[in-house]
């Protein structure tokens, strides 16, 4: 099991994205628990992205068009930073 660290630019991003939609809240919810069971859990369609904040980083799927960026945690294999929420494209794009 992992452990998620919520950075701070996630936590502007999510306001933003979510808005007290709760269909899109309880898919991030899902997402976030598959993620931290199983970051390469099949229906998370993981794989490395560019981004335009962060750089090379890992891209899982929450809905069809929004996506986590995280990445793991350099002195701890077992922390997975959430570093962001946002959509493919649009003003909450997160690719470069």
């Amino acid at each position: 099991m992992y452990n998620l660290d919520f950075a701070q630019s996630y936590e502007s991003s999510y306001r933003a994205i979510i808005k007290g939609n709760l269909i899109r809240e309880k898919r991030l919810r899902k997402a976030l628990y598959l993620l931290m069971t199983d970051p390469f859990y099949p229906s998370l369609k993981s794989h490395k992205v560019n981004t335009r904040q962060h750089g090379a980083k890992w891209s899982s799927r929450v809905t069809d068009d929004i996506r986590l960026i995280w990445d793991f945690d350099n002195s701890n294999r077992l922390l997975i930073d959430i570093l962001d929420i946002g959509t493919h494209s649009g003003r909450h794009g997160v690719y470069s």
